[in-house]
């Protein structure tokens, strides 16, 4: 209410997962121009950044084709790869990275979660449990400016959720998608439990 501030845009700008067809286990690798003074600057970041993003994939001999929600879906081999590009591209637009413009992912985990409680990471080719996979986000957090990770981990990993909170949930913006589905009392259940920092409406 009274609310006079836009909010920062997340541009989904390299896809994986179910929305493309390469190595990303992770379906969305994000900018976040949160150095920006404004809704409009943000966006100018963002687009600048995608346009220099394609050239930098051209010189590569990658595919500058989108997947299903717009992001480069190019064949790289892993997320370090990806998030590499992105670093680069920030740079080569001008900008600075965790400074401009941060980054941010939606693994989408659910898409990977086996009923074990253990993850398929099938691009990858490796198998690993909540704790495995809660690492790699802490080594990821700790290579790149990533301040937002949605669904790191599947939606019934109840117990990995509070781990995860747990562990980074003081440095990174961890949301709930499938976790919570938008639903009030899961909502009120999942604060209560701790799981998560953040949620998708």
């Amino acid at each position: 209410v009274g609310a006079r501030l836009m909010p920062v845009p997340l541009l989904n700008v390299i896809n994986g997962g179910a929305h493309a067809d390469n190595g990303l286990d992770f379906q969305e690798f994000m900018l976040v121009p949160a150095g920006a003074d404004s809704f409009s600057n943000a966006l100018r970041m963002g687009v600048e950044i995608f346009h220099t993003l394609k050239d930098t994939l051209k010189e590569r001999k990658l595919s500058t084709g989108v997947g299903d929600e717009g992001g480069f879906a190019p064949q790289v081999r892993s997320t370090v790869e990806a998030l590499d590009l992105l670093m680069q591209a920030i740079e080569r637009a001008g900008y600075r990275p965790g400074e401009d413009v941060a980054l941010a992912l939606d693994s989408a985990a659910s898409e990977f979660a086996e009923a074990s409680g253990r993850y398929h990471l099938r691009r990858a080719g490796e198998q690993k449990t909540s704790e495995e996979l809660i690492a790699i986000y802490e080594q990821l957090i700790a290579r790149y400016p990533i301040v937002s990770i949605e669904d790191g981990l599947g939606e019934d990993d109840r117990p990995g959720w509070g781990m995860m909170t747990k562990r980074i949930g003081g440095r990174c913006q961890l949301v709930g998608d499938d976790l919570f589905v938008t639903n009030p009392a899961i909502i009120q259940q999942g604060i209560r439990q701790g799981l998560a920092n953040a949620v998708l409406i």
